[in-house]
């Protein structure tokens, strides 16, 4: 896949970014690079390769340190919830908003 100048141009307007012509050439040029680094990946044959749960899965030395799950601070919903101009049962009102 490899993205033109004007595909730089409608994503820009899509994102409501004002791009000068220089930064477009440079965007267009990073992100073509990022495409052909993609394309190398996907090239790549994976058939009989496990998926990992983590990348470190395969590093025999390096172990995660992960904490224990367990809440460590107390329910201050009321208290938090003070300040707020709209609450309902234990939760926040926000105005509506549908473009």
């Amino acid at each position: 896949m490899s993205l033109t100048s004007s595909d730089i141009g409608r994503i820009a307007n899509l994102a409501r970014l004002e791009l000068s012509s220089e930064h477009s050439e440079r965007l267009l040029t990073q992100l073509n690079g990022f495409f052909d680094i993609v394309e190398q990946m996907n090239a790549v044959d994976t058939v009989g390769v496990e998926p990992l749960a983590h990348p470190t899965a395969v590093i025999d030395h390096v172990s995660l340190r992960l904490r224990p799950d367990v809440a460590s601070e107390p329910n201050n919903r009321e208290a938090n919830q003070k300040s707020a101009p709209a609450v309902e049962r234990g939760l926040f009102l926000v105005p509506k908003v549908i473009e």
